[in-house]
């Protein structure tokens, strides 16, 4: 009526005479114009299709929410465990209907556990839980024993195999692979007897030494590390770091090792029987700095197990974590792992729990308060 009215009747006349307001028809004739075509605009499907895009976007933002959120919980049963998330979801605005579905629960169970009070054990267990996976948030690349002690610390004790499950239903732990075999080539004779013969205790700092290569991958090709542990902290005293595996890597490794601890003269240095360890330099190195050299057995890694568990650790919670493009970059992520992780808030089982440098501080302070 309002497209073929008579000349001089108005639509504010029509409008009246059909019961609605001017402006209202007036918006439907400029709908009814872009909806065929004759004014540039958004047409009615265009705003359906808008709508349910939007529709589509904002649940598949609730469904990656709720897999975010479940990333902690993944590879847990379902069931009771994964409920307290599902409300923790549905109190931050995410329909029950969505979380079920993609954790693949049943909403009746879920329900049913809603309106049932949760047993005492229950909640022993979940404040255990929520202790150990606090404490590995603020740290993810340490096992279960370092959430253990922080859980313990904030009131939540339990027994290390109890936490020991926790953390693994839960897989808050890491899981540290065996190190790959030789490449094949016979190891040359040794230059030093084997004067450890795998009893790798101390009971004083700079008596017993360990000292290995590793190696790893970057886009720039290959950074090798050799490291040197003392046995009684379980401390890395110094390392060296070069694209190059050369004998001046470990000579530059005991060094650097001899420089930070002054007097080392009668130190035990066990390695394996690596040609860099059987160069020339570095049996001078040794004479230099008054060491004792020391070499395993060919092929059996428990000789040198300490030093083996450490670059098993370092392979794990650095050297695998992603892919490394420059020598640089992974150069500075090892130092930092070491001096900032490894030494200092990393506590040791075998160490009653203290860090490396926290336990060689107590030695050292013993020591001079016995003297």
């Amino acid at each position: 009526m309002a497209r073929k009215r008579e000349p001089g009747v108005t639509i504010e006349q029509i409008a009246k005479d059909f019961g609605v307001h001017p402006m209202t028809l007036q918006k439907w004739l400029s709908r009814a114009e872009i909806d065929d075509g004759a004014k540039p605009g958004q047409t009615r499907t265009e705003a359906a299709e808008l709508r349910e895009a939007r529709k589509r976007i904002r649940l598949l933002e609730q469904e990656v929410e709720v897999l975010r959120r479940g990333v902690s919980l993944a590879g847990q049963p379902a069931g009771k465990r994964l409920y307290p998330l599902v409300s923790e979801l549905a109190v931050d605005g995410i329909p029950i209907a969505v979380a079920c579905r993609v954790l693949k629960l049943a909403r009746q169970p879920y329900y049913r556990w809603l309106a049932d009070p949760i047993t005492d054990a229950e909640q022993v267990q979940a404040r255990r839980a929520n202790a150990l996976f606090d404490a590995h948030r603020d740290d993810p690349e340490l096992g279960y024993r370092f959430p253990l002690d922080e859980a313990r610390d904030v009131g939540q004790a339990m027994a290390d195999r109890m936490a020991w499950r926790i953390c693994r239903d839960n897989g808050w732990w890491s899981e540290f692979g065996k190190k790959k075999g030789g490449k094949g080539r016979r190891p040359g004779p040794p230059v030093h007897d084997d004067r450890v013969l795998r009893d790798l205790a101390a009971q004083a700092p700079n008596q017993l030494w360990l000292s290995d290569i590793t190696e790893h991958r970057t886009a720039e090709g290959k950074l090798y590390l050799c490291a040197v542990k003392d046995v009684l902290s379980n401390r890395i005293v110094d390392y060296s770091i070069s694209d190059r595996v050369k004998a001046r890597l470990a000579v530059n490794a005991v060094n650097n090792a001899a420089a930070q601890r002054g007097d080392v003269a009668g130190c035990v240095f066990h390695t394996d029987r690596g040609s860099q360890f059987r160069a020339r330099k570095q049996v001078r190195a040794l004479n230099r700095h008054d060491l004792v050299g020391s070499m395993g057995r060919v092929g059996a890694a428990g000789d040198n197990a300490v030093m083996e568990s450490f670059f098993s650790l370092l392979q794990k919670n650095v050297l695998d974590r992603r892919s490394w493009q420059t020598r640089q970059e992974l150069r500075i992520a090892i130092v930092t792992w070491i001096e900032r992780t490894y030494h200092r808030p990393r506590g040791q089982k075998r160490l009653s729990g203290l860090a490396p440098v926290e336990y060689e501080a107590i030695m050292n302070t013993d020591v001079a308060l016995a003297a």
